[in-house]
């Protein structure tokens, strides 16, 4: 398909730079391809009301990383102020990482990060340009290893919140907090799974009280999640792969909650792609440890998720092309029409979707 066809126009100001308070106050667009009219006007507190008893959700747990770094290239006496987003490790100290602007940069350059005045507790964390590739992408060798490395990133670094967000005010205390779900457990995401920040232990407790359970899955979101789709084609498009988990256990009782008639809401796209990707062509689920670079559009054939909640996503990326491919093409650009009339908040920081999937996607 055509990458223009998953186009839409967004006014600017519907992008949000801060997310609601409470964290589930945003608001909610339930979208039921299948039914007339298929929007309807909620609020996430509220979720527990549009589900049913013996449904399961199923949440990313990967926790964020403070993998933006600004640090300063110094060749021949001349120095170049760098910015870098570490993308996803290599070995003890070797990373994966964007830089800008990476023409600024050769095999061989030294960064020394914490230009303005972070420092670690072993001083300044300092790395070495192993190779630049295309796209703005180096491999960064950095001066620690291993445990004191991640100490050395974790203060040095800042939250790496997303373009949208971060050219329009900088990073900041608030987003420590504000850009890390309430149940984040494990380290490795260098985005955050966004649909997850609208959940609260308030909103867990009335969930379970009707009997809707929730489950652990790992799927560390990579920077590429933003990066803009440039092939015309979506079938010229590379998708970015990301690493993921989903334990035995979790797996037997997913499957389990199926067998009983109950239904899986994968809370957001990274949960959806992971227990895609871990499902057989029969939709059960197995046990998964590994990269996974599915790319979802219109005319895949969902076989684990029975419904996806989710935040509203750019134009022409892959993840809006994904809730097409759930939920119809036609029936998302009219959602999206809705909400921006409706005045809903866009992107990481705004509000949210319950979708149901359209009759042909499963």
């Amino acid at each position: 398909m055509r990458a223009d066809e998953f186009d839409y126009e967004l006014p600017p100001e519907r992008i949000a730079l801060r997310p609601c308070r409470p964290r589930d106050a945003a608001r909610l667009l339930c979208v039921e391809p299948e039914r007339n009219p298929p929007f309807t006007d909620r609020v996430v507190s509220e979720l527990a009301d549009v589900l049913s008893p013996g449904d399961a959700l199923v949440i990313n747990d990967t926790r964020v990383i403070r993998a933006a770094l600004t640090g300063v290239r110094v060749r021949q006496g001349v120095e170049a102020r760098i910015a870098v987003t570490l993308l996803k490790p290599l070995d003890a100290n070797r990373w994966q990482a964007l830089a800008r602007p990476a023409k600024r940069l050769k095999s061989g350059d030294r960064i020394d990060f914490g230009a303005d005045g972070r420092v670690c507790l072993q001083g300044t964390l300092s790395a070495t340009v192993e190779e630049r590739r295309g796209e703005g992408e180096v491999i960064l060798a950095f001066d620690f290893h291993g445990a004191v490395l991640e100490d050395a990133i974790g203060t040095v670094g800042e939250m790496p919140l997303p373009p949208y967000i971060a050219s329009r005010r900088p990073a900041d205390e608030r987003d420590d907090k504000d850009y890390q779900t309430v149940f984040a457990a494990r380290d490795g995401a260098v985005a955050a799974p966004t649909a997850g920040l609208h959940f609260t232990q308030p909103l867990f407790d009335v969930l379970s009280a009707r009997g809707i359970s929730h489950h652990f899955v790992t799927l560390h979101v990579g920077a590429g999640t933003f990066l803009p789709m440039k092939a015309a084609d979506t079938q010229d498009h590379k998708m970015h792969a990301e690493w993921g988990e989903v334990h035995a256990d979790v797996a037997d009782a997913l499957n389990g909650v199926r067998a009983q008639g109950g239904r899986l809401v994968a809370i957001g796209t990274t949960a959806l792609r992971l227990l895609e990707s871990a499902a057989d062509e029969s939709g059960s689920i197995h046990p998964f440890a590994g990269e996974t670079s599915l790319f979802i559009t219109p005319g895949y054939r969902f076989r684990a998720v029975d419904r996806l909640f989710t935040n509203f996503h750019l134009p022409r990326s892959t993840l809006f092309m994904l809730v097409s491919a759930f939920s119809g093409l036609d029936v998302m650009k009219r959602a999206y029409a809705h909400a921006i009339e409706q005045n809903y908040r866009f992107y990481s920081y705004g509000d949210a979707c319950l979708l149901s999937p359209k009759a042909e996607t499963l």
